[in-house]
């Protein structure tokens, strides 16, 4: 709508009264010349008010200000022009555009007060947080919905010049995050980021999907690093925030304790958890085989001797000796297998597509290895092991079955000496399972089922009854009594000889002063184990057993087997010492199964020396003339040490007579009196005493007439 010359509005219709923008128009003095009704509200003037005035006299405080001088800068350049005006008295923001003609100035005005202030908030909310971005330590970046980087803090500026050392170009303000990412990230690990960056944005700003994580790798130069990539949107808007948080020592500690908890620490080698998978993952990929080669062999080592070893030269050599051992296994297996440790000094050897032949084959090869000394500190240590062999056919498919298998055939060949290789056989299973049976009874009640039995030990120079050995039995409530042999060996395994030991010492001391005050004089003789040495218990255990007891110390006799004395000479002969100098007696049992040298075995505090059953059959089978040469030799040697001797395994008048020629002080068998319990023992002593006392007359004459003289015939069992 136009004014006359006057000022006055035309009658004629006006076409931008309807327009929701507000519209004005200047002349060159700056003049109003039209307003439309918009424009009267968002003035908050009315178009009569104004019209024919000047901007100055309308709205005096403009003078001066930024809107007169840009509407002037229109009009002097004549270019049309759009900018943004705060009203002062409103204190709203609108938008001008502003067109020049020859007749003056056309500004269109649009309130934008609500968007530029969303806008403002915007602004400075988005400065707080890049302040905030700025001040993270982790290189940290803020995307808009199409994921270009609006802000990046110092941190991912550092990395970038890390990238460009390398020629890569980083990512910088206004690139597409996704294309810079992809410089360090595998193309698994993009396609992952790429779907939850665009998951994160097409949810909504308040719904589920707010954050995404994801953990990769990446290099810088030769080195490995490790980020954890954290993207949250942040609230209220369509930006990202994404943050790479340097985890590289995490992982690199959480890999040293993935790897700990799968290998031994001393030499490296997979433990027994991480064998057990490993023979898992065997057995699976030969039951899915197709071409035959479906066998899995297990070989389990155990080092001969080895505690000895460790105690005597230290735990340091043991473990130098240990690393020795890991080192030759590896370099003997084939390609493809796998050597383990499974504690203590017992390794394993996986076998992939090795049948029974290949795997005894290996198992000798093994033990060939260990022909040679290993060499420790300066030491020259020989070492032995013995092997245990088992092979998986079709259809086994469990690690521990195996693994037990193997075990099985290493006890046994463990049992049949030293440095033997056994391969499994089915009732090696049977007897795998009794052991484990004893081993879980023995720590239950079944040491309360253990009884004793005594034997005599026999006078050779007069027949009298010396003493008694005190031998154990376990009155098994299904199998009924079991010898030593059944049990015993378990117990040493386990341990719990010691507690056994200890109960048969408090028992048979008992036993003895019981019947010392009935007025039968008689020594008691008790086995001891080595396991007892390496505790050293052994002193207080055989004091208080005295003390409790009241039995004089000289009638106590201690029995060790020659093969316990040698494995820890040192210490057997401190405690043995000891015991003699308080007067127990000291008694070597077994002579002539072990391996230790006799100047080791005769420097210790022994009175008595029990020649073994074994010597007895080997004189008795003796080509030569004379069978007792070689008891005789050994008799011979004990009286000049002042060792008095024992033959043990005396079962017929031929056995008596080559003892006796041979010299021998003591004897014990089943011709002269069989183990019987200690209810027994009384009305057997007044037997013998009535017969006249002379035990080996009363054998002679009994076996004479066909009737023992010590009872019922058995087999027999320590």
């Amino acid at each position: 709508m136009h004014p006359d010359e006057h000022g006055a509005r035309s009658a004629q219709p006006d076409p931008l009264a309807a327009v929701p923008d507000a519209v004005a128009h200047l002349d060159r003095s700056w003049r109003f010349t039209y307003l439309n009704a918009s424009a009267e509200r968002l003035l908050d003037r009315r178009a009569e008010d104004m019209l024919g005035r000047t901007l100055l006299e309308c709205f005096p405080t403009a003078a001066g200000r930024s809107l007169a001088r840009r509407l002037a800068q229109v009009v002097r350049h004549g270019e049309p022009r759009v900018f943004e005006h705060l009203h002062s008295h409103q204190q709203r923001w609108y938008e001008l555009r502003a067109f020049p003609d020859p007749n003056g100035i056309s500004v269109l005005f649009r309130d934008i007060d609500e968007r530029r202030r969303r806008e403002e908030r915007h602004a400075a909310a988005l400065h707080e947080l890049a302040g905030v971005l700025e001040a993270l330590p982790a290189p940290t970046v803020l995307v808009d919905h199409d994921l270009r980087i609006l802000s990046a803090n110092r941190a991912w500026h550092a990395n970038g010049e890390l990238l460009r050392r390398e020629g890569k170009q980083p990512g910088q303000l206004g690139d597409d995050y996704l294309e810079a990412m992809a410089l360090g990230l595998s193309p698994d690990d993009h396609a992952v980021l790429t779907a939850g960056l665009h998951r994160l944005l097409a949810g909504t700003p308040d719904g589920a999907h707010r954050t995404f994580d994801l953990d990769y790798e990446g290099r810088f130069g030769t080195t490995t690093f490790w980020f954890r990539l954290q993207a949250s949107r942040v609230e209220g808007s369509d930006r990202v925030v994404v943050s790479h948080t340097d985890i590289t020592e995490r992982v690199r500690s959480e890999q040293a304790l993935q790897w700990q908890a799968g290998h031994d620490e001393l030499t490296g080698l997979p433990n027994r958890r991480r064998m057990l998978r490993l023979v898992d993952d065997a057995l699976d990929e030969a039951a899915g085989r197709r071409d035959g080669r479906n066998s899995t062999a297990l070989l389990h080592l155990d080092l001969d001797g080895f505690k000895t070893i460790n105690d005597s030269l230290g735990h340091h050599i043991g473990d130098v000796l240990l690393a020795q051992v890991a080192t030759r296994l590896l370099d003997q297996v084939r390609p493809g297998d796998a050597v383990g440790r499974l504690g203590a000094d017992q390794f394993l050897v996986l076998a992939r597509d090795c049948d029974s032949a290949e795997a005894a084959a290996l198992a000798f090869r093994l033990q060939s290895s260990f022909a040679l000394p290993f060499p420790a500190e300066g030491l020259s240590v020989p070492l032995s092991s013995s092997i245990g062999v088992a092979v998986a056919h079709l259809g086994t498919h469990d690690a521990q079955t195996l693994l037990g298998d193997a075990d099985a055939a290493m006890y046994a060949a463990k049992s049949a000496g030293r440095d033997r290789v056994h391969l499994f056989s089915p009732g090696l299973r049977e007897a795998a399972r009794w052991r484990l049976e004893v081993a879980t009874r023995l720590r239950d009640d079944a040491i309360d089922q253990l009884v004793v039995h005594y034997q005599p030990v026999v006078r050779l120079d007069t027949g009298l009854v010396e003493g008694l050995e005190a031998l154990v039995r376990w009155q098994h409530p299904q199998r009924g009594l079991l010898l030593p042999d059944a049990f015993l060996s378990v117990a040493e395994e386990t341990g719990q000889v010691i507690p056994i030991t200890r109960r048969l010492l408090r028992e048979t001391t008992a036993q003895a002063a019981a019947w010392a005050a009935e007025g039968m004089d008689l020594r008691m003789s008790v086995n001891v184990s080595a396991r007892h040495f390496a505790t050293e218990t052994l002193v207080r255990d055989v004091r208080l057993a005295l003390r409790d007891s009241g039995l004089a110390p000289e009638q106590l006799v201690l029995e060790l087997t020659e093969t316990s004395v040698a494995e820890d000479p040192t210490r057997a002969e401190d405690q043995l010492t000891v015991l003699r100098g308080i007067g127990v007696r000291i008694a070597i049992d077994d002579f002539g199964t072990g391996w230790s040298s006799l100047a080791q075995l005769f420097a210790l505090p022994i009175g008595t020396l029990k020649i073994d059953r074994s010597l007895l059959a080997a004189a008795e089978r003796a080509a030569s003339g004379d069978t007792g040469a070689v008891l005789a030799a050994i008799v011979a040697l004990t009286r000049t040490l002042g060792i008095r001797s024992v033959a043990e395994g005396v079962e017929t008048v031929d056995h008596l007579r080559m003892v006796r020629a041979a010299g021998c002080d003591l004897a014990q068998g089943w011709l002269l009196g069989r183990p019987m319990p200690a209810d027994e023992v009384p009305g057997w002593v007044r037997r013998v005493e009535a017969a006249g006392g002379d035990l080996c007359r009363i054998a002679e004459v009994a076996a004479a007439s066909g009737a023992p003289a010590g009872g019922v015939r058995r087999p027999h069992g320590r």
